[in-house]
């Protein structure tokens, strides 16, 4: 049962007060409490106070730091218009799914949860949308998020040592919209629901013209491996960039398996072992224009040395 303090705070709809008594529930692991209180916020609503945000605040810390008992329910109801990222990925960054599985209805939610515990080594058994229950060897260790009480850290993977050069021939554009539409689509947040922007361009030739069919004519760039490319792409799939809604770790890796598809031209879904094959034979770039790395960015090319096409994406978004 709550007590006064959060009751006085709901009917005064002091937001302030009403943190510091989640925090306070937190601490103390009074989720029965924290419970209701969400619900008291809830019935508020519905009397024109001004508490959706405390109450959607409260599905992400049962979501974050309850037990799965608490944090299955919530994370099961769907998304949260305003939560720091999906209550799925927020959930799987602190529980396993031998912890979650018994409390998760079946549903979008339920196999998002999985995905999300996929990416994180865990194995279960859960169909997952198109993508194995499993990582393939040739996956890289992808970018995770750490969730806290009132941020959430999601840093980019490490920049590679480049090398600066001139780009001299554009290779010759070729139309290839669905090659070109996933590398986009990597960045959709950035660019719908943010201040990004985007190019993605196909040429017959290599990488380097393909960077270079993009409009620049001297850049940075170093030849990466195609875990450390992958885990770019991932990385950017799951980000919101500046401004936009995080879509997810589990969201990033499936956006990046679409682009490697199209890229090696095979049937959806594809085969995880034949198109870790092709993958591996592909020649990535990562590229920049010698400007100060600020914001969000991703700089891609890759090389298909067997059909002699290229593609580059140059994705960049900034908080102002």
């Amino acid at each position: 049962m709550i007590g006064d303090r959060a009751i006085e705070a709901i009917e005064a709809s002091d937001t302030d007060e009403l943190l510091r008594v989640v925090d306070g529930y937190c601490q103390s692991r009074s989720w029965d409490e924290l419970v209701e209180l969400r619900r008291r916020c809830g019935e508020a609503v519905t009397r024109g106070k001004q508490l959706w945000g405390v109450e959607e605040h409260i599905r992400y810390r049962l979501a974050l730091e309850a037990p799965a008992a608490f944090a299955g329910p919530v994370v099961t109801e769907g998304a949260s218009r305003f939560s720091l990222g999906p209550l799925a990925e927020v959930a799987a960054s602190t529980k396993t799914w031998s912890e979650m599985e018994p409390h998760l209805d079946a549903g979008p939610e339920r196999m998002t949860f999985a995905a999300e515990r996929v990416i994180r080594g865990d194995e279960p058994k859960e169909v997952i949308a198109d993508l194995p229950s499993r990582l393939a060897n040739w996956e890289p260790a992808y970018a995770l998020a750490t969730y806290k009480r009132d941020k959430v850290e999601a840093p980019s993977p490490k920049l590679p040592d480049v090398k600066e050069t001139a780009l001299v021939d554009a290779g010759e554009r070729i139309d290839d919209f669905e090659t070109e539409g996933a590398l986009s689509d990597l960045v959709q947040p950035w660019t719908e629901e943010s201040n990004g922007r985007v190019d993605a361009v196909s040429v017959t030739g290599t990488a380097e013209q393909a960077i270079r069919g993009l409009g620049l004519t001297r850049v940075r760039f170093a030849v990466v491996d195609t875990a450390t490319a992958l885990g770019w792409m991932a990385w950017a799939g799951a980000s919101g960039g500046a401004h936009g809604r995080r879509r997810g770790a589990a969201a990033g890796r499936y956006a990046t398996w679409w682009v490697l598809a199209t890229i090696t031209d095979l049937d959806w879904p594809p085969d995880p072992d034949e198109l870790g094959r092709l993958a591996i034979g592909l020649r990535w770039l990562w590229f920049d224009d010698g400007a100060p790395a600020t914001g969000w960015a991703l700089r891609i090319a890759v090389e298909d040395p067997g059909s002699g096409l290229s593609w580059a994406v140059a994705a960049v978004d900034a908080a102002d």
